[in-house]
């Protein structure tokens, strides 16, 4: 089937090697996520200096920490001697320093290097020359956002500008106080599918009705196919019979005061490229971070964040629960329907690709957002 075969109400999707190609993929990493800010640590995680956590960033390991003057810091998660990486553990705790376990270069919470067998020997090393690498760093909503770009985009452009054409403007979403929220509860997916079919399932609703029945008995506009993100401003309205989001529709736990009256018993959903969703309740507020592992696997950390004293007061409690129930299960449908599709992305069948209904004509903008950022753009 060629693009120009297809009847007005149809366009086409990416040929299915953008999703197994690993070449491609490597495109994507030095083009898209070394090149982005990219969502990595909730800023609470690094609990007091020499707290620190790594994260797979395109190609790279990056480390992040807090320092003694209680900042966060970024650094490649590389010693500078011979390349070894430097922390092996997904997170933990130093007490004053980062050592290399090769050959013990030692490096402070500053990246500043402090520290080698015979460093006295050799007085022509810069400490701070030969120091980690440093990485761009911001902090946002609560969370660490960090771009590996020697000049990195605009964070106001291409982060909460984002927000803000969704929402409508920035100031929609400062009402939910996310950074001030606490972290309820955190599930790790481990997606065996390419990290553009997350994405293209979460902007779209046509799925909805099919593999979402707890979801659409809260949000019954979702059985009509048009997906709440389609509409700049617009949330998806609680069925009348929902007391909360939850997974019985059962009532929800204590309100953000903040979230303006319009906002209430409202569902808004955002993508952030390329890999953040956020959903913001009444109550509650779900933040999905992807890190792309490969051509075909996808690790996805979904956060979920509630007032201090609802967490303080009730973490196992079954309110929670019932919070959390419904978008994990959400999640997994969502998850076993890329699962499913990755296969098929090698199919001769799928060789052009397939094609998008109208109600997913927001999902060709970002192909053709890709393959802009790629240099990729052709005919299928």
């Amino acid at each position: 089937m060629s693009i120009t075969s297809l009847p007005p109400s149809l366009i086409s999707t990416l040929p299915g090697d953008y999703y197994t190609d690993p070449q491609i993929f490597a495109a994507e990493q030095e083009h898209i996520f070394e090149s982005m800010w990219f969502c990595v640590s909730r800023a609470s995680d690094l609990t007091k200096p020499g707290s620190f956590r790594t994260y797979q960033v395109g190609r790279e390991s990056v480390l992040v920490s807090r320092s003694r003057d209680g900042s966060v810091r970024a650094f490649l998660n590389i010693c500078r001697h011979r390349g070894a990486k430097l922390c092996t553990e997904e997170s933990g705790e130093v007490k004053r320093n980062f050592q290399c376990p090769y050959h013990a270069w030692t490096y402070g919470l500053d990246g500043k290097l402090v520290a080698a067998p015979n460093l006295t020997s050799m007085p022509d090393i810069d400490r701070t020359e030969y120091g980690l690498v440093n990485v761009h760093i911001r902090e946002w909503l609560g969370y660490v956002w960090v771009c590996l770009a020697e000049q990195p985009p605009s964070f106001e452009d291409e982060v909460i500008g984002a927000v803000s054409e969704r929402l409508g403007g920035a100031d929609a979403i400062e009402n939910y106080t996310i950074e001030d929220l606490d972290l309820g509860r955190r599930v790790t997916y481990d997606v065996r599918a390419n990290w553009k079919l997350i994405i293209e399932n979460f902007m779209e609703c046509y799925h909805c009705a099919t593999i979402h029945p707890e979801l659409t008995e809260v949000l019954p506009e979702f059985k009509d196919g048009l997906a709440a993100q389609y509409f700049v401003g617009h949330g998806a309205e609680f069925a009348d019979e929902a007391q909360g989001f939850t997974v019985d529709g059962s009532e929800g736990l204590d309100r953000i005061p903040s979230v303006a009256d319009e906002q209430d018993r409202r569902y808004y959903a955002i993508t952030v490229r390329p890999q953040v969703f956020i959903n913001l309740v009444p109550d509650h507020v779900i933040l999905h971070r992807m890190y792309p592992i490969a051509h075909d696997r996808t690790i996805v950390e979904c956060d979920w964040l509630y007032l201090p004293h609802v967490v303080d007061s009730g973490g196992d409690s079954k309110d929670i629960e019932r919070s959390v129930e419904l978008f994990h299960r959400v999640n997994q449908q969502d998850f076993d329907a890329c699962e499913r599709t990755q296969p098929a992305m090698s199919s001769r069948a799928y060789v052009k690709g397939g094609v998008l209904v109208p109600s997913e004509h927001h999902i060709g903008e970002f192909h053709a957002w890709l393959q802009a950022r790629l240099g990729t753009q052709r005919a299928n």
